[in-house]
């Protein structure tokens, strides 16, 4: 590493925000209503399937519940990572500002704040159909456990992929009464892509996350890293082709996987040096590919 990619290194992601003792701006950032980043990375998947599952537009009504369910559980997502993470944290250059790390919010608000964000999104749930609800007992189970896995297995991206792709079984069962081939393919698509761009983010902590015993993709990967994004991120395009082929979409669809190739090319572009700054830019550039993939399924569904 040369000392300009050091020196990189060191610079901050984000602006510094002083912590706030308590108060709404505390459990606003504990939410990361500050960052939204994480809500459109699960919302495009949702949008997927709904697009998919509906053959269409999907009815304003399941729309909306599994809109607001996202915001909901990807906010209750990261109030249980941050509690499970309380000891890590303040050894992270990246989240040593974040509430439960300095004690702005204590652990026991969080976990009641957990348990209302998961108790609204189930509300929600209730709305649909039986399967929905079943399924949303393991969607439960994974947000629930996944921040926990980095301290026993070297693989917790795989695990978010999980837990962040659940959406899509759950949103075909609330459409269609059934999870098909097209919403398991849809399914393993997500898993892919997840893993993919939270290495991204773990490359950014790996100095640190090594340091403190914590353990990820990005640890485990080493200097194979980039090799390891390649072959991840080429599944996720050719899990997608299958998922054009299955759902038979319009030739449009097979144009927007073309961009949304172009544009992880350009992730590797940025993230090459493997410099802090550098990969958390590769990490936030999946919007467009999600956005991307969502224009495809859209024009590729309205055009058959």
């Amino acid at each position: 590493m040369s000392r300009d990619d050091t020196l990189a290194s060191t610079l901050p992601l984000e602006p510094p925000v002083a912590p706030a003792r308590g108060g709404l701006q505390a459990y606003w950032r504990l939410l990361r209503g500050h960052r939204p980043i994480g809500t459109l990375l699960l919302l495009w998947p949702t949008w997927w399937a709904l697009w998919l599952a509906a053959d269409g537009f999907p009815s304003l009504r399941l729309w909306a519940i599994f809109t607001a369910g996202v915001w909901l559980t990807r906010s209750a997502g990261c109030v249980i990572n941050d509690y499970a993470d309380r000891w890590l944290d303040p050894q992270v250059a990246r989240t040593r500002d974040r509430p439960l790390a300095t004690g702005a919010v204590s652990g026991r608000a969080a976990l009641a704040l957990f348990a209302v964000l998961m108790l609204a999104a189930f509300a929600l749930v209730l709305l649909t159909n039986r399967l929905t609800v079943e399924l949303s007992v393991v969607g439960l189970a994974l947000a629930m456990s996944y921040p926990y896995l980095k301290r026993y297995t070297y693989l917790p991206q795989v695990y978010l992929g999980l837990a962040f792709g659940w959406g899509i079984p759950m949103t075909f069962a609330a459409t269609q009464g059934a999870v098909p081939t097209l919403g398991w393919l849809l399914f393993l698509a997500n898993v892919v892509w997840s893993t993919a761009y939270d290495t991204w983010y773990a490359m950014v902590d790996r100095d640190d996350d090594l340091r403190a015993g914590a353990k990820s993709t990005a640890i485990l990967f080493g200097d194979a890293d980039l090799i390891a994004q390649g072959v991840l991120y080429a599944l996720f395009v050719v899990t997608l082709v299958l998922v054009g082929v299955q759902g038979k979409l319009a030739p449009a669809y097979f144009g927007a996987l073309a961009i949304a190739a172009v544009l992880v090319i350009a992730e590797f572009r940025m993230a090459r040096r493997r410099d802090r700054a550098s990969c958390f830019k590769a990490f936030l550039h999946n919007n467009w590919v999600g956005a991307t993939v969502f224009a495809g399924i859209v024009l590729g569904v309205a055009m058959r």
